[in-house]
Parts: structure tokens; sequence; C-alpha cells
């Protein structure tokens, strides 16, 4: 009865229109007549939605569901459906809605989420508002999505209390289970889109995809693309839409084309949604031309203004936050980083792109930066690709330290987000054996420290730290490099991190004195030169003092390296209070050292080395430099300088003399160098280089205070013992040896310090004793060769002394006459009359006295006897510096001699001789090649020794690669005059042994000149590959190619002997050969032409000539050089057949049949025949039916080479030659593409029938068959085959002529 009364109820209201009203009066009547309507309109709405289970609040209450959201929605299905009304009912309730959510606190409350009953402990706690609960309904659904567009206009521009509207209405729409009309909803979408404000624009635009079906997502997305090619301000919810639709792959890449080509306009922080769905938008088929079409108009530096303006914009706008654009770009960068990890062909794609550009200027800054995310992400192992694309590209100079450095000045706050990335980089290249590669490492280390936090500028530390502790000489000097670097550049921020530098003193048994000397720099730098590092000052001078105690060499070495560092970082302190105090430490210290290597001469005479470098290199106080100065001077002049009397005290093995003076007055003749002190004798060069460089600093280089040293005598031994150097005993022969060295090294330290003076007088003396080390180095080789097992004395005192080195006493040195080998052409005029010591000067006897009867007795002697080389023996040697080879532009010196009347007494000229200029730029190689060649950095072999090549070079190493090469550069016009002076020499050797003069100079080009005086073909060869070299680096080869290539080819037409008169010939005869005739090959216009020449002209008169003789128009060409011309002319012919259309391949394998010829043939017979297939036959293709007896004619023509290769093959398959038949399976093949390719060609021009096969017999090189066990069966066919072939040569067929093709794949044996 309740359920009815209930039912009647909602009847009755359903029906209230039409019902009589009774008992009303008529006021009454006409206000129910009002207000009946709205409540008609409405009851409708409210009954059913009360029937169903929803209760609807008002007054700001949410409405009340007291069921399942399901069953409401069947509850209100079921009634429209039984209502006797049906359809129209639909329509009444509709009504009945709009006329309810007429007022706003209503058409709210229906918008929000319902909330359940408290007597409902069925339903869930989370439900949805009444409209989506209605919208759920699939024939209320249009009429309500119709009625929520229609209100939503009416709050477009105000919002309830802080909520959206708008919003909330698009939100009701979202993820329904099925929308009825999912078009008409789109287009009216849109509508909306055209009329409302952004904020509702951007809301219904990112929604889209949660509203619309799939089927209309083509549809949507092209009305997107249009509406952003004209509102670029809706980019971002546009983009964010399309990357949720699913789009076909044709529409896809059409709406990516178009987002492509607005990228420009788009602002900045809209860059990294458009970034962002190009990235994710892209397949796997076009991956690579996207990233590259996006790499190439995401213009980054076009993004940050430069620092300058940066500070000037944020001084006039403060209110701009900072760092906005930085910002942008790191979205940016996260969306390329999020496209990288997540698909694999993103991250190919962007290597690809990076690594297709081949120009410094088309690299960005954006390829640094996405090589440090793949670097970072490491998705499909692209982190060896990043290391691999940047170490290829720094190698080759296309990413440089500009880019590198405008990268962390502009997007420091992005980089430092990639901050491990650049460390692992620069870890990378600093540790890479490439030395190309290693100084854009350490330029990544300075960068990131003087751009990133203290955290980074402890990490950069620490990891430099690590690289000087590995042991790895290259990877230990560039590291030091770059903390003594930072220490200068930054010297506070560096004074905080002393202690990790402390660090490396526990791994010093790793470094090189080089090393060390750098090391011991830093630190001083580090706790002296700054108060933040003074707390690492006492820990510094417990070390020091301990390893000068120690009686073990090595660390005695280390401890006088560091305090003589030290000593120079407390001498040049400019602070005024520490000023007054460091002098007494470094006198103490001084002292120190100097009581320490009392005992060890090796020890003294380094701190002498190191001191002179210390005083040559650093500006230390005045007060310190007296004071060492005065010291030096006094203690030299004790030690080494003696007064000269009649006799010489002392037990020597040999007699003593004063020898070697080259003053002449005799008041000067009062003192002399004593060299016969066997234990300070090592300190000897040391101390002078400490004395001279003292003297030079205190007195601006004027050395007028010791010039006498560089003219007044040794006292040594008579040099005549050298001759009788066998009749010796071992003592007597080690101690000259040791004279020798001692002196020698003496005058090369006094080059060394009066080479730069300006005065003639002084330059003459400093030739002189030029030619007294060229001289006692001849002596110095016989004695050596006398003398087995001796190890010399050390010259440089800063290496492991002769560990590693083992001198070979074993290779003779050249035999050269005795004018050669001391003076040159030096040349001395003096009066009769000579002093005690000039009568026992070695280079006065060595100049012209006896030339005429006793020079053929010394050079038997010499022949007899010969001497050694002393290339091993270099590092007994004192260094040269750089300033000595100013020599080479000395010309003719002269001065004259004046008697006590004034009258010229006697001429004396010297002049720069051959051994001197030979001992000179063997220097300047040697140094050259230690400074300016890079060497990879290796790792030591395991317990095996390591020789430091660096020992002889220690002053070279405190020079710059730039200052050595720029002191070079400065040589050339002396060093051009010498070489003019050779070939001056050789021309007149020429006419007088010749009887004719040099050839035609017709070339502008300097070198060309002395192409008529090479002597043999290895310098033929240099001559040309320097010519070649001048003319790639000039800048326009093309001009000299011809010339290059004449002078090849006239060299390759001389026939080169040697002295003896025979030919040249042997392995590096070939070699050279091999190397001229390439670089002819490769310079002549024609290549073609060329080979045609050689093949067609110089080997058939090779052929025909006699057993040792050559070729007549090629005398170069002979038959133990067959093999040279033969490998070079495949080599060539096969790569310009790759250019050009292929031309016909001669052989003469049936002459030159040995192993090594056949093998380039069946090598480069293969290449060639690959070319003609890949090349030539598309030409033939076209050109048959106009050309078609010519393209018969090259065919036949090519078949007969075709053919010898098959015979080859038989041949080498016969003689079982594994050398030979590895290159058999694969010219079968091309043999066998090349028949069906011709046969292709005919198919294709429509002569398919002039195409027949036969069988070609297996032959050897001489034509002869090579018989198997089948050979009866096949004769028949044989047989048969050769009256198949005449058959063709005698009636081609009657369609157009053309090849008529012989298979070359016949028997067993070939298959």
């Amino acid at each position: 009865m309740m359920r009815k009364k209930r039912r009647s109820s909602v009847d009755k209201g359903e029906g209230a229109p039409a019902a009589p009203k009774v008992k009303k009066s008529r006021s009454a009547g006409r206000q129910s007549k009002e207000a009946a309507p709205e409540e008609t309109s409405q009851c409708v709405f409210v009954d059913f939605v009360r029937v169903a289970g929803v209760t609807l609040r008002q007054g700001g209450m949410p409405n009340e569901i007291g069921v399942d959201q399901v069953v409401f929605q069947r509850r209100i299905q079921q009634q429209i459906q039984k209502s006797p009304r049906y359809p129209g009912i639909i329509q009444e309730f509709i009504t009945a809605l709009e006329s309810y959510m007429e007022n706003t606190d209503r058409f709210r409350n229906c918008l929000l989420p319902c909330i359940p009953q408290s007597s409902n402990r069925d339903s869930s706690s989370f439900q949805e508002s009444l409209l989506r609960m209605l919208l759920g309904i699939e024939m209320l659904q249009t009429s309500i999505i119709n009625t929520l567009l229609e209100k939503l206009p009416e709050y477009m521009l105000d919002s309830d209390g802080g909520v959206s509207i708008p919003r909330i209405i698009i939100n009701q729409l979202k993820w329904l289970d099925r929308v009825v009309d999912t078009k008409d909803l789109a287009s009216k979408l849109m509508e909306l889109v055209s009329v409302a404000p952004a904020e509702v624009q951007c809301d219904i635009i990112t929604s889209l995809p949660e509203i619309l079906e799939d089927a209309q997502h083509n549809d949507i997305a092209r009305e997107l693309n249009s509406l952003l090619q004209e509102k670029t301000q809706l980019t971002v919810p546009i983009l964010d839409a399309l990357s949720s639709l699913n789009l076909a792959s044709s529409l896809l890449t059409e709406v990516r084309g178009a987002v492509m080509a607005t990228l420009a306009a788009v602002q900045l922080e809209d860059l990294p949604v458009v970034v962002k769905f190009i990235l994710h938008s892209v397949s796997a088929s076009d991956a690579y031309e996207v990233v590259c079409n996006l790499r190439k108009k995401l213009e980054l530096e076009q993004c940050v203004l430069p620092p300058v303006l940066q500070v000037s914009q944020s001084r006039m706008n403060s209110k701009a936050p900072a760092g906005s654009s930085q910002d942008s770009i790191s979205l940016i960068l996260d969306c390329i980083k999020s496209a990288v990890r997540f698909q694999k062909t993103i991250s190919e794609a962007w290597i690809k792109a990076i690594e297709s550009v081949d120009e410094v200027e088309g690299h960005k800054v954006m390829d640094l930066l996405v090589l440090l995310i793949l670097h970072s992400t490491n998705a499909n192992q692209s982190r060896r690709g990043a290391e691999r694309v940047l170490k290829v590209k720094v190698r080759n100079g296309l990413i440089q330290e500009a880019l590198l450095q405008r990268t962390f000045r502009d997007y420091a706050q992005v980089m430092r987000g990639y901050f491990p990335s650049t460390l692992a980089l620069a870890q990378s290249l600093v540790r890479s054996p490439d030395p190309c590669v290693v100084p854009f490492g350490g330029n990544m280390y300075l960068h990131a420290f003087t751009a990133f936090d203290s955290y980074c500028h402890q990490e950069v530390v620490g990891s430099l730290v690590t690289h000087v502790c590995s042991g790895v000489g290259g990877e230990v000097d560039v590291a030091l490099e770059l903390l003594c670097g930072l220490v200068n550049e930054k010297p506070s921020e560096m004074a905080m991190y002393a202690v990790f530098v402390k660090g490396i003193l526990d791994y010093m048994d790793n470094l090189t004195p080089q090393q060390i000397r750098r090391l011991f720099h830093l630190l001083s730098k580090l706790a002296f030169g700054q108060k933040q590092g003074s707390h690492i000052q006492d820990d510094m001078h417990i070390v020091i003092r301990k390893q000068l105690s120690s009686t073990v060499p090595k660390y005695k070495r280390i401890g006088i390296i560091g305090a003589v560092m030290i000593v120079g970082s407390m001498g040049s302190v400019t602070d005024l209070q520490l000023c007054l105090f460091f002098p007494l430490q470094v006198t103490a210290l001084l002292e120190l050292v100097k009581s320490s290597s009392e005992s060890s001469p090796e020890a003294a005479a380094l701190y002498y080395d190191e001191l002179a470098n210390l005083i040559l290199s650093s500006t230390l106080d005045s007060q310190v430099q007296d004071m060492i100065g005065k010291s030096v001077l006094q203690d030299f002049e004790d030690d080494f300088v003696v007064d000269l009397g009649p006799e010489i005290s002392g037990s020597f093995p040999f007699p003593a003399r004063a020898m070697y003076k080259l003053y002449e007055d005799e008041d000067q003749g009062e003192c002399s160098i004593n060299n016969l002190r066997r234990v300070s004798s090592l300190c000897l060069s040391p101390f002078f280089r400490l004395l001279r460089l003292c003297v030079e600093k205190r007195h601006q280089g004027d050395l007028e205070e010791i010039d006498g040293l560089l003219g007044c005598p040794l006292i040594l031994t008579d040099m005549d013992v050298v001759e009788k150097v066998e009749s010796l005993s071992k003592a007597e022969r080690e101690f000259l040896c040791t004279l020798l060295f001692h002196t020698i090294n003496w005058f090369r330290e006094v080059v060394n310090a009066f080479c730069t003076q300006k005065d003639t007088d002084m330059k003459m003396r400093v030739l002189t004793r030029l030619q007294n080390i060229t001289y006692l180095q001849t002596l110095l080789e016989r004695a050596l060769a006398g003398t087995p097992g001796y190890v010399p004395p050390i010259a440089n005192f800063d290496g492991d002394s002769t560990d590693g080195i083992v001198p070979n006493s074993t290779v003779p040195v050249n035999k050269i006459k005795k004018g050669e080998s001391t003076y040159g052409t030096g040349k001395k005029r003096k009066a009769s009359g000579k002093n005690s010591s000039e009568s026992s000067s070695q280079a006065e006897e060595a100049t012209e006295a006896d030339e005429t009867q006793q020079q053929p007795e010394k050079e038997k002697v010499k022949e007899i006897r010969p001497g050694v080389s002393l290339a091993s023996y270099r590092p007994f040697f004192r260094e040269l510096d750089m300033e000595v080879l100013s020599v080479l532009q000395c010309g003719l010196l002269s001065r004259s001699l004046l008697d006590s009347e004034l009258h010229t007494k006697v001429r004396e000229e010297v002049l720069l001789g051959p051994a001197e200029l030979v001992f000179l730029l063997e220097d300047m190689l040697r140094k050259l090649e230690f400074s300016l060649t890079a060497a990879p950095a290796k790792r030591a072999p395991f317990l095996k020794g390591r020789t430091d090549k660096s020992v002889g070079f220690s002053h070279l190493q405190q020079r710059s690669s730039k200052d050595i090469a720029s002191c070079c550069v400065q040589l050339m016009p002396a060093l051009c005059s010498h070489l003019e002076n050779c070939h001056n020499h050789f021309q007149i050797m020429l006419s007088e042994n010749n009887g004719e003069t040099a050839a035609q100079i017709h070339s502008f080009e300097y070198l060309l000149n002395f192409r008529s005086t090479v002597p043999n073909l290895s310098i033929a060869l240099c001559l040309s590959q320097l010519l070649s070299t001048v003319s790639e680096k000039g800048g326009n080869p093309a001009a000299y190619r011809e010339q290059t290539a004449s002078l090849a080819r006239r060299f390759l037409n001389q026939d080169w002997v040697t002295a003896s008169g025979e030919k040249e010939r042997g392995t590096k005869f070939n070699e050279a050969l091999h190397t001229l005739l390439s670089i002819y090959l490769e310079h002549v216009d024609d290549i073609l032409k060329a080979v045609e020449e050689i093949a067609a002209q110089g080997i058939p008169e090779l052929i025909n000539a006699s057993k040792d003789e050559s070729s007549a128009s090629w005398p170069t060409l002979s038959r133990q050089t067959f093999l040279v011309f033969y490998k070079v002319l495949m080599a060539e012919l096969e790569k310009a057949v790759r250019k050009i259309p292929a031309s016909k391949m001669s052989d003469n394998t049936e002459v030159f049949d040995s192993r090594p010829v056949l093998n380039v043939c069946l090598k480069y017979g293969r290449l060639f025949l690959e070319s003609f297939l890949k090349l030539g036959m598309p030409l033939l293709d076209y050109s048959f039916k106009r050309h078609k007896e010519d393209v018969q004619s090259l065919l036949k023509t090519f078949q007969l080479s075709t053919r010898q290769l098959h015979h080859m093959c038989g041949h080498s398959k016969m003689h079982q030659d594994t050398s030979l038949t590895n290159h058999v399976p694969a010219l079968k093949k091309s043999l066998e593409l090349f028949v069906y390719r011709v046969k292709a060609m005919l198919t294709l021009n429509n002569c398919q029938e002039a195409f027949w096969m036969g069988n070609l017999k297996n032959r050897n090189l001489k034509g002869e068959e090579i018989l198997s066990q089948r050979s009866q069966e096949d004769d028949d066919d044989d047989d048969d085959d050769e009256e198949k072939e005449q058959q063709l040569e005698r009636s081609p067929p009657p369609q157009e002529q053309s090849e008529d093709e012989v298979i070359e794949d016949t028997s067993d044996d070939s298959e």
C-alpha cells in the first residue's frame, strides 16, 4: 500500500497540470497559476531523481545519494521507459532539469560530486556528480550535453568562489563510457574554442583527447593543426592534446611538419612542449630526418643573452625572475633526455646527426649538451657512443675550445645539472692515449671549476689528484699543468683544497723529476703564497727534511727539488709582512740543502742545476738574489779556477797540460779550469751554469764579469794517447773517456752561456768551441770503441742516474775524412811564433798542419780503427739550450790581431763548417721531435723497467711547444741559406765530375731548384713528398699537380746508381720506388693514360730486354722492381675505376708468373671487376642501343681478362697455394656475376637471344688444359665447346649483334 501510494503521488505530480483546482479562492488560484509552471517543470526531474535514490539539497549542501551509481542510472532509465508519456517524457525531464539548473547554487550542486547518505554503508566513498551520472544514460546524454554547452558561455567570464564553472562543466564530459554523437560534440566544442577566452580555450583543447573517441582523433587533429597556424598562443594546449591523440602516421607527419615550421616563432617558455611533441611523435623510419631538422632549427644561442646584456637587463628590470631562460632550456633538455631514454631510435638519430656535421661552424651548443644527455642517461649504451663521437670531433678539430667556453659561459646553470657527465667525459679525454683530445678534457676541467659551485670545485680537484696519482706519464703531466693553472688563476679557491693536493706526496715514487718539480711548485704556491694554505707549511718542511736526510739517492733528489721550489715561492713573495721573515727561512733552507748534498757529487750537481733553473724562471727578491750570487761566485773560484804555473801539481795517469786556450794576451794567461779533479768534476758544468745565470740576472744579460772563462784553457792530458788506446790499461782508458766527457760537457755549457753575446770576438770563440766539441767527439768515439763496458759519468742529474740506459758500443760510426771531422772549412792563419799553451792545443794541431803527407796515413788509421756511435751516449752529455741554435745564423767571422806597432799581425777567420752544422741540426731535430711530436700516453708494462725519454731535455720541458716552434721558424732563413750552400757545393761537384752543369730551372718553386742535385732515390722521394706537402698547404694544390707529377716522373725515368757505380737496389729502394710511383699516379692529370703508357710501353720493353737490363723508357722498371710497379698500377687503377667508367685491363702474368704478381692480380682483379659491375654496367645498359658496336668491343676485350683470371684460379688450385686460393671463391663469384649481368643487359635491350652459354676449360697460365679424373669424359664436351665458340665468331645471331658470352663456370673443379 505504501508503494502504491508513492507511485500515485508521483503520477499525480506528473499530471498536475491537468488536475482541477478545488477549494481555492481566486486570488489563491492566480498565485498557483503563476507558480504552477515552475513547479511543474521541475517536479518531473525532482521526482525521478528522488525515486532513483538522490536527495537534492540546497543552501550550499552537496546532494546526497543513497544507492550505488549504477542502480541510480538504471532506476532513472526504467522510470523514463515505463512512463506512459514515453518518449515525450524525455524532453519533459530535460526541460525540468534546465528549469532546476536556472539557479546557480543548484547548478553548482549538480556539477559537484554527491556524498553518500550516512545510513547507506554500501555505497563507495567517492561519488560522481549528479549531472555526470545522468550523462551515463544514453537516452539523456545528447540533450544534457547540449544543455551544458549552452550554459557554459554564461560562466566564461566569472568564477564562483575561485571555482571555475566552465572547467567543471568540461570535466563532466571526460572519460564517459560512451559518447552517443561524438562528431556533433567535437564540432560544438571547436565552436566554443573559437569564441571562448584563452583560459577556457586551453581547458577545452587539453580535454579533447579525454572527451572524444578514437574515431574523431584524426578530424580533430586537422582542426587543431589549422588552429595552431592561426593562434600561436595556443601552442602548448594544442600540442598537449595532439600528443594524446591516436593519429595516423601520415597525418602525424603532416602535423609535425607544420609544428616544425612554426618552431622559430614559438615563445621560449613554450619550446619544451614543442620539442616534446616533436620527439614523441617520431617513428623509427623518420627519426634521423626529424632530429636533423630539430637540431637545425633549435637555436639555443638566440635564447640566451650575452653576459654583458644579461647584467644590464637585470639592473633595468629587477622584477624579472633570474634564470628564466636557463629554466626553459633545462626543460627542453629534459624533454630530449626523456625521448632519448625511452626511444632507442632517438638516441641513435642524435648521434648520427652530430656525426654528420663536417664543419667547425656547423656545430652548436646543442651538440655538446645532447652529448652530455646521452652520456648521463646511458640508455641503449649511449654513453659509449657519446664518448666516441666527442673524441672523434675533437680529434678532427670540429668541436673546439671556443664552443666549450661558450657553452659553460652562457649555460652554466644548465651544465650544472650534468656535472657528473662533464666530469666523467673530462676524465675519459684526459686518460685517452690520443694526444689530440687530451687538452680538450683539460679545458672541461678548467671551465667546470670556474663556472660551478664549491662542491664541483672539490670534485674537480679530487679528480685531478687521481690523475696525478695514476702514474701514467701524459696523464700526470696534464693534471699537474691544470692544477698549476688553477692555482695561478684561482689562488684563493684552490687554497681551500690544499690538503687534497698534499695527498700526492704519498705517490711521488711514480713521478718523474719534471713532474716532482711541478708538484712542489704547486704546493709551495699554495703553502707560502696564500694565507688560506699556510696550514700545510709545516707538513712541507717535514717532508723536505725527511727526504734530504735520506741516504737513498732517489729520495734525496726529491728533497733537493722540493726545497729549491719552496725557496722560489718564499723568495718571490710580495707581502710586506712575509718579506721580513721569509729571507731568513730561505737562507736556512739553502744551507740545509747544501750541507745535505756535500757528501754526494751527484746531489750537489743536482742542487746547482735546480737552483740555476729557479733563477732562470723565477723573479726572486733582490736580497735573496744577491746572497745566492755572491756565494756562488766565491765558491766557483775556490773549487775550479787555478793559477797557471810552469808545472801542474798532482799525480795523474798521463802528463797534465793546459789546453784549448783562445786568447792571445799574455796577461790573461794566469788562470785555467782544473778538469782533472775526479770528485768535483761532476759539479763543474752545473756549477758554471748556476754562476752564469746569477751573473746574467744581476747584470741584465751582460757576462763581462766572467767572459774570460770562454777562452781560458783547461788542465787536461795530451790527447795523442787516443791513438794508442788499445795499449792502455782499463783504468787508464776509463780515465781518458771520463776526461773527454767532462771536457765536452764543459764546452757545451760554455757555448750555452756565451752563444747570445753580440760581440764578434765572442761569436768567433763560440764557433771555435763548437769546433772543439765536434773534434773531441771524434776522439771520444775511438776511445769508447777501445773501452767496452764503460759507463760514462752522469751529466743530467734529475734522472735515475743510468737506470734503463745501456750504452751500445757496437755500432760503428761512418768513416769520415779528417778535414771534415775537425774544423770543416774553418781556417786560421797565425804567425809562426806560439806560446807553450798554444803548442799543446789539439784544436790548433788539427787544422791545416800535415794536410799533405800525414792525411793519407791518418785516413788509413781511421779506417782500421772504427769508432762507436754516440747516439746511445746522448744522456751523458749536458743539454744545449735553444739559444745555441742561433749560432746557425752566423756567417763568416773574422778579426785582425795587431802587433805592438798597430800593424796587422795575423787575420783570423772562423766559419761554421759541415761538422758543426750537422751537430747543431741534429740537436735541433731531437728538440723538435721531443717537444712537437705528440706521443700517446701509455702505461708502463707490469714488472718492466721504464726508460725515461725525457733525460737530456730538462730545460726544454720548461718551455712551451709554441715558443720552441717560434724559435725554429725564426731560423728558417738561415737554414735555407745553408741549404743553398749545400746545393751550390753539389753543383760544383757535378760540374767537376761529369762535365755538365745542373739541369734547367723552369719552375718558380724554390725547392724545385734542388731536383738536379739529388744523389739517390730516397732523397728524391723526400723532395717529392716535401713538394707535395708544400702544394697542399699552399691553398691551391691543383696549380702544382702538374709540376709534382713531372718531377716524380723525372725521378722514375732516371737511372739511379750508387757511389761505386752499381745500380741501386734492395728493400729500401723498392719502398721508396713504391711511394714515388704512387705520388706520380696521384698527381698525374689522366691516370688511365699514365697506367696505359707504363703497361703498353715500359712492360713490353722489359719483356724484350735481357735479364739484368731494365726498360728503356722507364729505367726504374726492372725484373726486380716489376712487382712494385704492378702492385701500384693495380691499386691506383682500382681507385680510379671507382670514379671513371671502366677501361681495359691488360695482363702480363704469362711472362711474370711469380707468386707475388699472381697474388696482386687476383686481389685487385676482383676489386676492378666489382667496380666495373657496380659503375660500368649501368652505363652500358643505357649506351647499348646507341653505341652497340663500342659496347660489344669493350665486352669482348674485357672477356679476355676474365678468362685470364679464370686461368689464374685454375693455376692456384693446381699448385694448392693457400695465399692464392684464398682469393679464388670471391673472384669466382664476381666472374659469375659478370656473366649474368651481361645477360641482364641484353634482356633489358630485348636481345636475350644473342646470349649463348658454353663451357670453358680449366687451363693453366700457359694455356695448357688441366687434366682431372674426368678428362676422358670431358674431351667430347670440350670439342663441342670449341665448335660452339667458333660458330659464335662466324655467325652472330640475326637480331642486334651483341656480346657472345662464354660462361667461365664449367668443370667440377671450378665449382
